[in-house]
């Protein structure tokens, strides 16, 4: 007996133009995902959900930012003792002077420090000239308390890690992790070893998790599912991730059943065809329960132009931040462009501007591979000296 069908509802008929299309992926989350309190070592990755702010003086006290001398009003001094970080020093007497090592706490009154290498003991004194607060990295010099020092929607770091922790943070505020599952579709992928005939690599399954992980998803699954629309099906049902990303099956060939069983899951299509070159088939769609899909074409370059169009602004909104402002960068040479679609195009940055790579096709990944962004060329192509919005690769 025939399953039951429910038909999705159709996205605006026709490829959507590139730019709306990746607007719409963007505009696709009612809200991001919730907010954890994490330790600094878990936060790696994820998004500021809150601004960062600092919960003390940066730093907390005058610091000696070299190794020598510090000194009390004019030389010559008379030395006595010394300090290292992480002691507390008594106060330093007028004509007096304190060894120091770098990052250690100004004693009270000192007026300056006196590098070690301007500085000579002769006769029991220290002799050299030493500017008012020369050398001292003043109290509160980075940041004062409560100051922000990052906003809302920036991406953790290493940087922000070691900047949350020297500004008093254990914990950050973060937006949890967009969950991924990767549905590689096709009988004639395979995994290891060279293939035979019929057969080629998959070379999604290895591509894209990390540009996932870039964009602060935490990849729960990569799955390969033969060509039949049932699996294809039950997969769809049974995934647990907040965004189901599956390769291949987007087009109405005689194995593509991405959309049929999108239609029997009872999902809505947002986007059905982007206007660019490569990856014109690539489709959008929210499934029951708050979830989305996102199917990308199978050729790996084309499938890599899906990823940058529709789920890295999917993830992107997930996660709480927003893409990177777009960049216009000088194009050396003439970029070809498609008659009425926009072109994606790998390219590499010069001197005079930024040059397309050669193997550029559908189903090559050698230009991609060398790239340093990749240009968007509006139909009909771009002149040289015109400026192009470069994406860059995650």
């Amino acid at each position: 007996m025939d399953r039951p069908r429910t038909e999705p509802a159709a996205a605006p008929a026709g490829d959507r133009p590139w730019p709306v299309a990746r607007r719409t992926a963007g505009l696709a989350v009612a809200a991001p995902l919730p907010v954890e309190a994490v330790p600094l070592a878990a936060a790696l990755g994820r998004t500021l959900a809150e601004p960062l702010a600092a919960v003390t003086d940066l730093p907390g006290f005058d610091t000696s930012a070299m190794d020598g001398w510090a000194v009390a009003g004019p030389g010559p001094w008379r030395p006595e003792g010394r300090l290292l970080a992480g002691g507390t020093p008594a106060p330093l007497a007028d004509g007096a002077a304190v060894e120091i090592a770098t990052g250690a706490q100004l004693p009270p009154g000192a007026t300056g420090v006196l590098r070690r290498e301007h500085g000579r003991v002769e006769h029991g004194l220290l002799h050299g000239a030493v500017g008012p607060g020369q050398d001292v990295r003043p109290r509160g010099q980075e940041c004062r308390r409560g100051e922000v020092l990052l906003p809302a929607g920036t991406r953790v770091t290493a940087a922000v890690l070691g900047l949350a922790a020297a500004a008093g943070h254990d914990l950050l505020q973060v937006r949890r992790s967009p969950t991924v599952e990767l549905l590689l579709l096709g009988d004639e992928l395979l995994g290891s070893g060279v293939p035979g005939p019929g057969r080629v690599r998959d070379a999604l399954g290895p591509l894209l998790p990390p540009w996932l992980a870039a964009a602060g998803a935490e990849v729960c699954g990569v799955r390969r599912v033969g060509d039949d629309r049932g699996l294809l099906l039950e997969a769809l049902r049974r995934s647990p991730a907040d965004v189901v990303l599956t390769t291949g099956g987007t087009a109405l060939g005689p194995a593509d059943f991405l959309h049929g069983a999108l239609a029997d899951a009872g999902a809505r299509l947002l986007v059905d065809g982007v206007a660019v070159r490569p990856g014109h088939p690539m489709l959008l769609a929210s499934l029951p329960g708050g979830r989305h899909l996102v199917g990308l074409p199978g050729n790996p370059l084309a499938a890599a132009a899906g990823a940058l169009t529709l789920a890295l602004p999917l993830l992107s909104a997930l996660a709480g931040r927003n893409l990177p402002s777009a960049r216009t960068e000088p194009a050396a040479v003439d970029l070809p462009g498609h008659p009425r679609d926009t072109r994606l195009v790998p390219v590499v940055r010069t001197g005079d501007g930024v040059v397309p790579l050669r193997f550029d096709g559908p189903a090559m990944l050698r230009g991609l591979a060398l790239a340093e962004g990749v240009a968007v060329v509006p139909p009909g192509g771009l002149a040289a000296g015109g400026r192009a919005e470069v994406l860059e690769l995650p």
